[in-house]
């Protein structure tokens, strides 16, 4: 049968992972090693992996197919061969708004709990609903767009040609579907960068004046430079990361930005840097710090499986360490924008009073932004002044 065939493919799916890498890496080369595997094979080997695990630690003793199914109708709202096998009772709700779909599971398991979706909740920033950012897993993140505002109309026209479902939020954001293709559908003269909105949001804070000199220094693939660009195109900039190959990619979107004024570094800012920076002083730090990412969790659902929470305190180290060694190359009255991609306080705003506590900086703002309420990704940000 069909169905005993997408759930053996599961089943050595799921036991093939282990957690030791992305999953949206991982299943890219599973598929090539397995190259029996189909298409539509491959697409509900997709569907029923990622829908496992955004069911985080809840319902985790209960047989993994039957968990599985309750997976399936939660995340989804098309049937599969699964609900009709393993929920009949369920099969035609697929439909339903998830609050009716999550009491549904209720009256089926009464040991079902919501809380228990994210296994960290003591761990969260205060301001986080509970309710809505649990929930919030059982919702595919959209696919966000920065568009400049002279290339809006072209670019919408040619989505919806396209039949892609566009929602506009401001002036310079559109969402989409996840896993649109846009390289696919857009021509190359109309310009975008795909940056999630409350990545979008934390430019809010940057305030850059004209000629100020500006430092991304974990600036991964320059997301945040090319905001802070498109704010003030007429700054000073200096982008730096450990990885070099982040640099180099980063490099293309420049380019492609018409981003050409800028320095570069590869620098390991847990050591000591001031034979490179000695002579340094920045008008604005841009600190996106590596950390958890436990707010994207909604794009990458295995880590609500995988994730331990020792992890937290490691990450929460290695951000005070990394913001120590960046504040004495920012000019006094000049921000540091400190940023993460956590839901965790002890990676937030405890990060941030051990900041005020330790380094000639007072805070200025601090803010949860709440992705769970857009569809997005959740992040914190901080806007701290130096003394």
């Amino acid at each position: 049968m069909k169905i005993e065939h997408q759930v053996r493919a599961f089943e050595q799916l799921f036991y093939a992972y282990d957690g030791s890498t992305p999953l949206n890496r991982f299943l890219p080369a599973y598929f090539k090693q397995n190259k029996q595997m189909g298409s539509s094979d491959r697409r509900w080997a997709t569907r029923y992996i990622y829908s496992y695990f955004r069911l985080g630690k809840a319902l985790i003793k209960v047989d993994l197919i039957q968990r599985l199914a309750i997976a399936d109708f939660l995340c989804n709202s098309e049937s599969s061969l699964l609900t009709e096998t393993h929920l009949p009772y369920l099969f035609e709700k697929h439909d339903l708004p998830l609050p009716q779909k999550l009491a549904l599971v209720k009256e089926l398991h009464s040991d079902f709990e919501l809380s228990e979706v994210f296994a960290f909740p003591s761990y969260l920033s205060d301001e986080i609903d509970r309710t809505a950012f649990y929930t919030s897993f059982f919702i595919q993140p959209d696919l966000f767009i920065r568009v400049r505002e002279n290339d809006m109309q072209s670019l919408t026209s040619a989505l919806e040609r396209a039949e892609v479902q566009v929602r506009k939020i401001g002036d310079n954001t559109l969402a989409l579907p996840n896993g649109t293709k846009l390289e696919q559908l857009l021509p190359d003269y109309l310009h975008y960068q795909v940056q999630d909105l409350s990545s979008q949001k934390t430019g809010t804070l940057f305030n850059p004046q004209m000629y100020d000199y500006w430092w991304d220094c974990c600036a991964a693939s320059g997301g945040k430079s090319l905001l802070l660009h498109d704010l003030q195109p007429k700054i000073e900039l200096l982008v730096s990361d450990l990885r070099e190959n982040s640099l180099h990619n980063l490099d293309e979107r420049f380019r492609n930005a018409g981003l050409r004024k800028y320095q570069k570094k590869v620098l390991d800012l847990l050591q000591n840097n001031e034979q490179e920076l000695h002579h340094y002083e920045f008008d604005g730090i841009i600190l996106d710090a590596p950390c958890s990412g436990s707010g994207t969790w909604g794009r990458t659902p295995e880590l609500l499986h995988h994730f331990e929470a020792h992890r937290i305190d490691f990450f929460s180290k290695l951000q005070k360490s990394i913001a120590a060694n960046v504040v004495p190359y920012l000019k006094p009255g000049k921000p540091l924008i400190y940023i993460t991609c956590s839901v965790f306080k002890s990676e937030n705003e405890e990060v941030v009073q051990h900041l005020l506590e330790t380094q000639p900086l007072k805070l200025e703002k601090m803010e949860v932004i709440k992705g769970y309420e857009d569809r997005a990704d959740t992040m914190f940000a901080a806007r701290l002044i130096r003394i």
